[in-house]
């Protein structure tokens, strides 16, 4: 029986901008080593894989090498099927029973937003790699509980580094996310992604980042409501509301491939 597959650009409201992700509606749950073939055979840096449950759906992320444990932008391009398919009404909200917990997705006009955990993050001493692999002196470090959170001098250096990711890679973390306050009009901060722990060396854009920025950046600028960009090559945007213990992040998402997995 073939499964239904699709490659959806989010945070973007274009086609090839964005972070493109794997969405794949199973009819039944499958084993976790199929799913990870279907993720390098796919080769993006998540593929979501989606089954009806009891008042939801069971949401599974895998990127080409390793099962993950939250993703945004796989999350937003899920939802974003689940309404363009009609499995789901454009007034429902979408509720994924995951590794993370209960999240949940709703339509706000034209932007979809995603309900997440907030993940802050604590002051650690720098690393010695971290250093070595972003040849900057950091302004600040801390780890939450994925990733690194390094912030730097200025949006020009953000968008100008050149990771050593072998280096990066022997940190034991899934990932290191460098951001700096935008000088770039109409955004509040930028950032970018790296995590080669996982396969990724660069990620495009990653909604589960914006879950330790959020926090981080409300306090650095006392507010909660804000406008991200994440400076990789293809660019996105990403809308961050913070509301106690959780974290509100709005994009736009765009199908680019409709397929059949036939294996």
């Amino acid at each position: 029986m073939a499964i239904q597959i699709y490659q959806v650009d989010a945070f973007t409201d274009r086609p090839f901008a964005g972070n493109p992700a794997g969405v794949c509606l199973l009819p039944s749950p499958r084993e976790a080593a199929w799913m990870q073939n279907v993720a390098r055979e796919m080769n993006l840096s998540e593929t979501a894989f989606i089954h009806k449950q009891e008042d939801g759906f069971s949401l599974r992320w895998f990127t080409p090498t390793v099962e993950v444990d939250l993703c945004g932008h796989a999350t937003l391009a899920t939802s974003h099927i689940l309404w363009e398919t009609g499995v789901l009404k454009l007034h429902e909200q979408a509720r994924y029973f995951t590794r993370s917990g209960l999240l949940t997705a709703e339509r706000q006009g034209e932007e979809i937003v995603l309900n997440f955990p907030a993940t802050p993050e604590s002051p650690v001493e720098a690393p010695a790699e971290i250093v070595h692999a972003l040849g900057v002196t950091p302004k600040y470090v801390g780890l939450g509980p994925f990733d690194y959170l390094v912030e730097l001098e200025s949006e020009q250096v953000i968008r100008e580094l050149k990771p050593d990711f072998a280096v990066l890679k022997r940190l034991g973390v899934r990932g290191v996310m460098v951001t700096s306050r935008a000088t770039t009009a109409g955004f509040d901060f930028v950032s970018r992604v790296f995590g080669p722990g996982v396969g990724i060396d660069e990620d495009p854009v990653t909604g589960s980042a914006h879950c330790c920025l959020g926090p981080y950046w409300a306090r650095r600028l006392g507010k909660k409501e804000f406008l991200a960009y994440q400076a990789s090559a293809r660019g996105g945007v990403v809308r961050v509301r913070l509301e106690g213990e959780r974290v509100y992040l709005g994009g736009h998402a765009v199908t680019v491939l409709r397929g059949e997995l036939l294996a």
